[in-house]
């Protein structure tokens, strides 16, 4: 049988390359039958490592995707690649050439100045991720490295506040608390400070679980929506929250995830500093 023939993308980069990267594996998914091998350079800043960089393309036949703001160095990757009679893609000098026409000004070519936005982006899709995983109580063998964490009965707005502030770039856990049972130990082992217990109304969380049944189409006789039920389940979870002193208590009652969030904030970063 016939060896497939290995295909080869170098990115170059005058900062980390991650953004070209990802554009790059992005578009392979189209591919996913060929084998291909992503090279990334990172840093590049200088007419010498562009030269060695695109010797060794051409000794793999690569393709070269490019990010580099310096117009001199993109010229010098262009003319190299044209040497060696390579294929070469430039993602970000045709958009600084419509963006500086349409400003009628020249852009700045500060190497890695994108890279500040990403680590904003990515830092917040870290957040996010980490706060889906450790929804309802989900993996706490790592809850040490949650930024915050919710504690409440169920329907006390844990995972809407959580996501909420994910998308600001906190890593959140919430541990739900249920009648008669303990929380995790792991919940006693971390930073206590990071901690925010949520209470609600008996009445009011009677009708947001009385609408979440009907959701669901669950009759109505749970347990889940009974106010007696509810009491209890929020006089066990105050029990809790009273044998540790240092988390705060927060009451949803009537708020908005986002006064709600902000409130959490207040309490976890003013504990902490």
């Amino acid at each position: 049988m016939e060896r497939a023939k290995e295909h080869h993308v170098f990115v170059v980069s005058d900062a980390t390359g991650e953004t070209a990267d990802r554009m790059v594996r992005a578009a392979l998914f189209q591919f996913q039958d060929e084998d291909i091998t992503v090279t990334r350079f990172s840093d590049i800043r200088s007419a010498r490592q562009i030269k060695s960089i695109i010797s060794d393309a051409a000794k793999k036949h690569a393709i070269v995707v490019h990010t580099i703001v310096s117009e001199r160095l993109r010229e010098k990757i262009f003319t190299e690649c044209k040497a060696h009679r390579l294929q070469t893609v430039d993602l970000i000098g045709s958009l600084l050439y419509t963006l500086a026409k349409y400003l009628k000004k020249p852009p700045m070519a500060i190497p890695g100045i994108l890279h500040q936005l990403d680590d904003e982006y990515f830092n917040r899709i870290e957040a996010i991720e980490f706060t889906v995983r450790h929804d309802d109580g989900r993996d706490v063998h790592d809850l040490n490295k949650a930024d915050i964490v919710l504690v409440g009965v169920s329907r006390t707005s844990k995972t809407p506040l959580s996501v909420f502030l994910a998308h600001r770039g906190w890593k959140v856990a919430n541990i739900p608390i249920a009648l008669g049972l303990e929380p995790p130990h792991e919940l006693y082992e971390i930073d206590q400070r990071v901690i925010v217990g949520l209470t609600i109304d008996p009445e009011r969380l009677t009708r947001i679980r009385e609408a979440r049944l009907k959701s669901i189409k669950e009759g109505l006789r749970s347990s889940y929506a009974d106010i007696t039920h509810i009491k209890e389940e929020l006089k066990y979870a105050h029990e809790i929250f009273g044998k540790n002193h240092r988390w705060p208590i927060l009451d949803v009652t009537g708020k908005s995830v986002e006064d709600a969030a902000k409130e959490v904030l207040g309490l976890v970063v003013t504990k902490k500093e």
